[in-house]
C-alpha cells in the first residue's frame, strides 16, 4: 500500500528522475536513508519500471508520427501471438496496444517522413502474414505528451 510520501516520490521522479536521493529527501522532508529505501522498494514492487531519457524525435529525424490501426486476418491465438512477436522486433513501432472495436491493434510508428513510412508499410508491415487490413492516421502536431500517469 502506497502512503502519501510514496505517492509524492513517484510524482517527483515521474517529472524528473535525475534528482539525487538527497534532493528527493529535501522535497519530501525526510532524511536520505529512508528515501533511498522507499525508492528501492518502489522499484522492487514494480511501481517504478525503468528510468529513461525522453529524446527529441525531431532532432533525431524521426518526427513523422503515424497511428496505424491493424485488423488481423483471423482471431486465432497463433495468429495473434505471431503478430505480437513480429511487432516486438520492428524498431519503427514505438508503442503497440491490443484494442477493442473495429481494429485489433493500435501501433504508434515513428519514422523520418512519408517516404519512409511507405517503405515501412510495404516492406515491414506488408511482410506480416497475420495482418488483414490497416488504417493510418498521420499526426499533424503533438498537443500534449506528459509521459506520465496521473496519481
Amino acid at each position: 500500500m502506497l502512503d502519501e510520501t510514496d505517492i509524492k516520490l513517484l510524482k517527483i521522479l515521474q517529472k524528473n528522475s535525475k534528482f539525487t536521493v538527497k534532493e528527493l529527501a529535501q522535497q519530501v522532508n525526510l532524511s536520505a536513508s529512508p528515501v533511498f529505501e522507499r525508492v528501492k522498494k518502489l522499484e522492487q514492487d514494480g511501481f517504478i519500471k525503468n528510468y529513461i531519457a525522453v529524446l527529441d524525435s525531431e532532432k533525431l529525424n524521426k518526427g513523422f508520427i503515424v497511428f496505424c490501426n491493424v485488423k488481423l486476418k483471423q482471431h486465432d491465438k497463433n495468429i495473434g501471438n505471431q503478430f505480437v512477436n513480429d511487432i516486438l522486433s520492428i524498431d519503427e513501432v514505438v508503442e503497440c496496444y491490443n484494442i477493442s472495436g473495429d481494429f485489433d491493434f493500435l501501433l504508434k510508428v515513428q519514422v523520418q517522413d512519408m517516404k519512409h513510412y511507405q517503405d515501412f508499410v510495404f516492406n515491414k508491415l506488408g511482410s506480416l502474414e497475420s495482418i488483414g487490413s490497416t488504417h493510418s492516421s498521420f499526426v499533424m502536431s503533438e498537443i500534449k505528451n506528459s509521459y506520465g500517469i496521473t496519481i
